[in-house]
């Protein structure tokens, strides 16, 4: 079997900037929400697609902005689109799917918690993760884990963040924690740009593993000083920016792998469409409890 691990989070946004806006009976925008169930529908039109879970930031906040105060928030989102976290939730339910809503931690922590749980069954031929988060591709595992954007159908398997990145899975967190994730809001280290720290870490893997001396690190020497005394002058900061990078595998989920087979969606799903004002939606659902 393969199981798929939806970043909710992403799919919203990507249906409230790619779905017409449509207001509900009762005025309220409702385009992301009703995007997000086209979307998911689309996926489980695939007889393939049998176990799936979504994770949700229920709130764009977790225990990282405790360590980083610059760490992403949720401000500076449409308002539109906050406020149809809560339905989408509801509907991804009613649905029938297993719905992760985090709060404590991240839509990311859930899936990595899963992914690692999971993958560990002799059963599970594969895990998909969907998702374009450069975070998650630290959790790709040769072919039996993998990345996919759905939107523009593209698969990354272990090979593929190698090619992408220039550096294996396993260093993905120290990657990122050089060269800074603007969506997530911390800056990185000064001068370690993509190519370099690419070129540092295929060799020395992670962080505390880069050696002080410059004629080590393989590149020109002027460019090899300034890169380690920029580090070592923000060492505590590269740290803590790969700690806010690494995915925590440890989200207390209480779904066993059965739980996530997709079993049709619940009868609650035509009133919920009803009330939004579309009730095509459920003509669209091949099967229901």
């Amino acid at each position: 079997m393969k199981i798929h691990l939806v970043d909710g989070t992403y799919e919203l946004f990507r249906a409230h900037f790619g779905a017409p806006p449509k207001k509900a009976p009762d005025g309220m925008e409702i385009g992301a929400t009703l995007g997000l169930l086209r979307s998911m529908l689309l996926l489980l039109s695939d007889p393939e697609v049998t176990h799936v879970a979504v994770a949700f930031d229920h709130v764009i906040e977790s225990f990282r902005n405790k360590l980083y105060s610059g760490y992403k928030t949720g401000a500076g989102v449409d308002p539109v689109l906050m406020a149809q976290f809560p339905l989408a939730e509801k509907a991804i339910a009613a649905l029938g799917l297993v719905v992760w809503p985090m709060v404590k931690f991240e839509a990311d922590d859930a899936i990595a918690t899963a992914t690692t749980r999971f993958k560990k069954v002799k059963s599970v031929e594969q895990i998909i993760i969907c998702s374009v988060d450069k975070d998650l591709t630290q959790m790709v595992d040769g072919d039996r884990v993998i990345c996919w954007d759905r939107r523009r159908e593209i698969l990354l398997d272990e090979k593929g963040v190698t090619k992408k990145f220039g550096v294996s899975p396993e260093s993905i967190p120290d990657y990122l924690a050089l060269v800074g994730d603007s969506a997530d809001g911390y800056p990185g280290i000064k001068g370690w740009g993509a190519a370099s720290t690419s070129a540092v870490l295929s060799r020395f893997k992670h962080i505390e593993s880069i050696p002080q001396d410059p004629t080590k690190l393989g590149l020109g020497l002027g460019r090899a000083a300034t890169l380690i005394e920029n580090l070592q002058q923000n060492y505590e900061n590269a740290l803590l920016f790969r700690e806010l990078s690494t995915l925590r595998k440890d989200v207390p989920l209480k779904e066993n792998l059965n739980d996530l087979r997709w079993n049709g969606a619940y009868p609650r799903l035509r009133k919920l469409c009803r009330e939004l004002g579309d009730e095509r939606i459920p003509e669209r659902v091949s099967q229901w409890r």
